[in-house]
């Protein structure tokens, strides 16, 4: 979004949705927009479409594109304008876009079937049943989050290399034996589609307008991961530096990750917590924080096998390195992994979350419960030690094998008029004489 809104333009802002069968696929309504703009504004294969009855200017997209918007928008503001969207403009379309530059009240939206609704109407898939993935613009890796047996997906494809790309992917992440059906320009008169196994992928490229169906089939072998926090231990790349399973899972509990929101993970060890905390929901965001640079590299490498590349990693030590974090971005939740006892470091945690947002730390030290103790008398909360035990052979018999005990201190930030009345932080360890 632009950092002051544009003027309104002069007239509302047609936003015409267009599909693989052109100008013979447009409604009345969308015609006579077409017809009547002095401005057409659209992708070069969009504009091709339009016959030589639409008279107006024709102007392509700059590059790159979002940040030129409010530009072009501006200097044919004066104008009737018309701009050219594959399919529904308001889905993965340009009127997300037009709609935050300009207002929703300065469009006037036209959509036309979206390549999904193609799709399924071809396939009999129900729409609200079918998940939908786009990789335009966006890192194949964001598909593994979505691969579970059974599951229909359909991929917006990136170009025509994509489907070779996800047929790899699925086989690296165990889901070789699911079907692909790669359907081409949907709703044109060269529609056609090719069908294969991921595992034994071998069509060359076709067209680049395609969407991916894909029934999910997961081989025997592959690893099983479930929709809630709590995933294998073995699922993750680590050096024992890594909150368990059961653990893990407690702990996203407490920081009730919520679509949308931002948490910190400090001491991030395998990146565990962030990696859950951003699988929850497709918007959720995270960043992790890791002195170690061979643990934050690995950090990296576990997001993008979990399925979740837009992990940010900091890499540095806490809380030096939080001091530029909050001038982007403040936090809905904090998880401190490791480090508690680092001079300053609960106080620039504590001061950066937002106020109702939550903050959980873990430790199985002493020291770090003794001062998780003098938070939780100052600022409340919940304190609670988590226990796990494993069944182990015992000779030949079966015994329990007892876990470190966590000590886990979850807390809610009072609003600001809440916080005012409260005591001043306790201070680390570290900072007293």
């Amino acid at each position: 979004m632009s950092a002051t809104p544009p003027a309104p333009p002069a007239h509302p802002v047609s936003v015409v949705g267009i599909g693989a069968d052109g100008w013979s696929g447009l409604s009345g309504g969308a015609r006579d927009a077409l017809r009547e703009a002095e401005v057409l504004i659209g992708g070069v294969r969009q504009l091709d479409l339009l016959p030589p009855e639409c008279a107006g200017v024709r102007v392509g997209w700059p590059s790159p594109l979002r940040p030129g918007v409010p530009r072009l928008l501006a200097e044919h503001r004066e104008r009737r304008i018309a701009v050219l969207a594959s399919g529904d403009p308001m889905f993965y379309g340009i009127g997300r876009a037009l709609a935050e530059e300009l207002g929703p009240e300065s469009l006037h939206v036209l959509p036309h079937p979206s390549s999904v609704s193609y799709a399924c109407a071809r396939l009999g898939w129900p729409l609200e049943d079918t998940e939908v993935v786009t990789l335009v613009g966006r890192p194949a890796a964001r598909l593994a989050v979505s691969l579970y047996e059974g599951r229909r997906l359909l991929v917006l494809s990136a170009d025509a290399s994509t489907p070779a790309t996800v047929a790899a992917l699925l086989t690296a992440h165990g889901f070789g034996p699911s079907r692909m059906r790669v359907l081409e320009q949907l709703g044109s008169e060269a529609e056609a589609y090719v069908v294969g196994v991921a595992e034994s992928w071998a069509h060359e490229p076709g067209a680049r307008l395609n969407v991916i169906a894909i029934d999910c089939r997961a081989s025997q072998d592959a690893l099983r991961l479930g929709a809630v926090p709590g995933l294998p231990d073995e699922a993750y790349e680590h050096d024992g530096q890594l909150t368990k399973r059961h653990i893990r899972a407690a702990t996203l509990g407490a920081l009730a990750p919520a679509p949308g929101e931002l948490l910190w993970d400090v001491g991030g060890g395998s990146g565990s917590i962030a990696i859950e905390w951003m699988r929850t929901h497709v918007s959720c965001r995270a960043v992790s924080v890791e002195r170690d640079p061979v643990r934050a590299e690995r950090i990296t490498r576990n997001a993008e096998r979990l399925g979740v590349p837009g992990l940010r990693v900091v890499t540095g030590p806490a809380p030096s390195s939080l001091s530029e974090l909050s001038e982007l971005d403040v936090p809905d939740a904090v998880f401190i992994g490791g480090g508690l006892t680092a001079p300053g470091l609960l106080d620039a945690c504590w001061e950066a979350l937002r106020p109702g947002g939550r903050l959980v730390a873990n430790t199985v030290t002493l020291e770090s419960e003794a001062l998780l103790g003098e938070w939780y008398r100052t600022y409340g909360g919940e304190l609670t030690r988590l226990a796990v035990a494993h069944a182990v052979p015992v000779g030949g018999f079966t015994g329990w094998r007892q876990a470190m005990p966590v000590t886990q201190w979850s807390v809610s930030k009072p609003s600001a008029a809440t916080a005012a009345s409260a005591p001043a932080p306790v201070p680390s360890p570290g900072d007293r004489t």
